[in-house]
């Protein structure tokens, strides 16, 4: 059956972004959103593999983070040209000063949050694609970078809980809070 719209949500003038720690479900949830509201979908990091030929583990490999960011950055201000669209981007994306100015100015940011065990329960199913997980105990390596990372994506406008339930049910809480 056909979910509805809220009667109050706002027609979409620029690119909707979804940031927030990995696992947070920001590719599986954006599609679904973006399916909802009628926009195309865009995964940042499979824009970044596909234009540098690489995954993001081997970009990391070889060339390490700061040119990953670099190119990252790059490749979102492509993808926010002012046309409305869902953007998933990297766990990392909004941590860059640079690339949160042009998120914050050109799109609207929305915070996916998420408590640590079910990113970690996330993660875990899909061992070995997470470079900073690489060697790492997924709760561990969650737990710090939520403590650095989520005072920084508490600087979205909005904030929505990605809880362990069915994707539609953080579609909905997304689309009510854009309503509000």
């Amino acid at each position: 059956m056909p979910q509805s719209l809220p009667p109050n949500l706002p027609r979409f003038d620029r690119p909707l972004v979804l940031i927030g720690l990995m696992g947070a479900g920001k590719s599986t949830i954006g599609k679904r959103l973006a399916a909802r509201i009628h926009l195309p979908f865009v995964d940042a990091d499979a824009e970044i593999e596909r234009a540098a030929g690489l995954s993001i583990s081997e970009i990391f490999a070889r060339f390490g983070e700061k040119e990953f960011r670099d190119g990252e950055r790059r490749v979102i201000g492509r993808l926010i040209d002012g046309r409305p669209k869902v953007i998933a981007t990297g766990g990392g994306a909004f941590m860059q000063e640079e690339t949160r100015q042009l998120i914050l100015d050109r799109a609207l940011a929305i915070w996916l949050d998420a408590d640590i065990e079910v990113l970690a329960d996330r993660v875990s199913r899909r061992e070995g694609t997470r470079p900073l997980l690489k060697d790492r105990d997924p709760r561990e390596a969650l737990t710090e970078l939520a403590a650095v990372r989520n005072p920084v994506y508490a600087l979205a406008p909005v904030h929505v809980r990605s809880q362990p339930l069915p994707h539609d049910a953080t579609v909905d809480a997304i689309l009510k809070a854009l309503a509000e």
